[in-house]
């Protein structure tokens, strides 16, 4: 454990630096975006987003008003995390290894800008629910409890997990999503969560999801199911309809959360994935600039 902490507060020495070093600003900003509150109402000045007229208060008779914001000086980020069955597959490092690592890094990073961490563990069930709070001390054990779990079951509910979390979060937070979603059904609270917070999906897979290999006739055992299944890997059509099915889905999320306004980030388990999330951050502090 003492060795992957380590490894983790790099990672996360190395995305701040990368983030002020080459952005030119502050960390903090990758957690911005839905960081604003109401906080009063003006005149109407040339130049002023019409978007941002408040039509209630205009409507009285007394002039066109404008809804003035401030930023919110605390920031609560949330973690989605699947533990399902499914996120065990990797050939040297597993999906749910890259998942937790990424979890932690970035808890670290928004504690230390002053933000608050919590986090959801879901299979088909809720398998672990830690309340958002701050400092160093709440996110390390947040981190352990995260490392140190063992899912009771070995389904996926991708649908139920966003029900809950759109129930229990009442303040709108940046909520990070990590997962592979091999699941259906799930776009209705997907988009819900998208519309009512700050939404980053990080869509995780490993190499033979996205092309499969050509192994002659092999079994293959689904750990969600516990069934195993034989079929003919040497076969092109059956190849393509798997390598089809996976590049299809992947699109639809990506075009999914283009659509709803959240952040989209995919993760492959065989490369660095610490010039994506820097990438990402990139991509945030651009739109909080807005």
């Amino acid at each position: 454990m003492k060795e992957l902490l380590k490894k983790i507060r790099k990672y996360e020495i190395q995305i701040r630096k990368a983030v002020n070093n080459h952005m030119h600003g502050d960390f903090h900003s990758v957690f911005k975006g839905s960081g604003l509150e109401f906080d009063d109402v003006r005149s109407y000045q040339y130049g002023d987003d019409v978007r941002t007229i408040d039509w209630n208060v205009s409507a009285k008779g007394h002039g066109t008003f404008v809804k003035t914001f401030k930023e919110e000086k605390e920031q609560n980020v949330f973690f989605i995390l699947d533990v399902s069955a499914s996120q065990e597959i990797g050939k040297n490092t597993r999906k749910i290894d890259i998942a937790r690592e990424i979890c932690a890094v970035l808890a670290l990073s928004a504690v230390k800008d002053n933000g608050s961490v919590g986090l959801i563990c879901f299979s088909d069930q809720k398998e672990a629910y830690i309340k958002p709070d701050k400092g160093m001390r709440h996110a390390y054990q947040m981190i352990g409890s995260l490392f140190n779990l063992t899912p009771v079951s070995i389904k996926t509910d991708l649908q139920k997990s966003l029900k809950f979390t759109l129930t229990m979060l009442k303040k709108k937070s940046v909520v990070i999503f990590i997962s592979d979603f091999i699941d259906e059904g799930y776009n209705t609270n997907l988009s819900a969560l998208a519309h009512k917070h700050d939404l980053v999906v990080i869509h995780l897979n490993d190499p033979r999801e996205i092309k499969f290999p050509n192994l002659g006739i092999i079994p293959l055992y689904d750990k969600e199911t516990k069934k195993t299944i034989w079929v003919n890997s040497s076969s092109s059509k059956f190849r393509e309809k798997i390598n089809k099915g996976y590049a299809e889905n992947k699109l639809k999320l990506e075009q999914f959360c283009r659509r709803n306004g959240a952040n989209y980030l995919w993760v492959n388990t065989n490369e660095d994935y610490l010039s994506k999330l820097v990438q990402l951050f990139k991509i945030r502090r651009m739109r909080s600039k807005r």
